[in-house]
């Protein structure tokens, strides 16, 4: 009878070590020992520019002229777009984010409106701080042996403002047509943008249901991710 109550013992022990390990591990990993998420991308996160020569942006909007403007702004190497989804790890909320500055394109102001403005992310570049979700994300998820890259184009050009010319924000509401996983559907969203020593900030972010793009869902066992995500983008175009 005492073997039998040993082992029951033993076994209830066993179970327990095992369910307070499931639980403790993910605890483990996602605050002691996974990198926190970046935050979100933001003009006040553009990083400073080096390009001459400078404009102040405390110049009067009367002294920059919108003509000085016109002309195609190509992308800089300073511009990242990625994407941030919600996980929950056994239990434990985290978030996966993956980013890349793999990005080329072009915007060509006439006069006072941006008349188009397309830009080109390289998706096998795309990299977050887990080698393991950086192959779903190329494999499974965005299948980026078939689908390398993702493109956005403006719809309809977006008007300047006197503000926004001289170095103020401007946040408008704007359509473009996005082709990401070889599915291209028109997006409306909100931008913010700024002026700032001779290069053009634009930051915004476009949420995805991954369904609408043919995404599969980016669950893995114990690893439960939500059905959309977070597409953000800080794109820096200078001359």
């Amino acid at each position: 009878m005492k073997n039998v109550k040993r082992k029951v013992l033993g076994l209830v022990a066993v179970v327990v070590v095992v369910a307070v390990g499931t639980v403790a591990v993910p605890w483990i990993y996602i605050n002691l020992v996974k990198q926190d998420a970046p935050e979100a991308l933001t003009l006040d996160s553009a990083v400073a520019t080096t390009l001459e020569p400078p404009v102040s942006t405390t110049v009067a909007p009367e002294i920059i002229k919108a003509s000085a403007l016109d002309g195609q702004w190509p992308v800089v190497n300073e511009s990242v777009v990625g994407y941030r989804v919600q996980e929950v790890i056994v239990g434990q909320s985290t978030e996966g984010v993956g980013r890349t500055s793999a990005v080329e394109g072009s915007l060509t102001i006439v006069d006072d409106e941006v008349t188009s403005a397309k830009f080109t992310v390289d998706m096998t570049s795309l990299k977050s701080d887990s080698t393991r979700r950086d192959r779903q994300v190329n494999t499974r998820i965005l299948d980026t042996s078939a689908f390398p890259t993702a493109t956005f184009a403006l719809k309809k050009p977006i008007k300047l403002t006197p503000e926004a010319i001289a170095g103020g924000v401007l946040s408008v509401k704007t359509t473009g047509t996005l082709t990401l996983r070889g599915v291209t559907r028109d997006i409306d969203f909100t931008l913010n943008a700024r002026l700032v020593e001779n290069v053009i900030e634009v930051n915004g972010s476009i949420l995805l249901v991954f369904a609408d793009w043919s995404i599969p869902d980016p669950s893995i066992s114990a690893i439960v991710v939500e059905d959309r995500g977070q597409l953000e983008f800080l794109i820096r175009f200078s001359r």
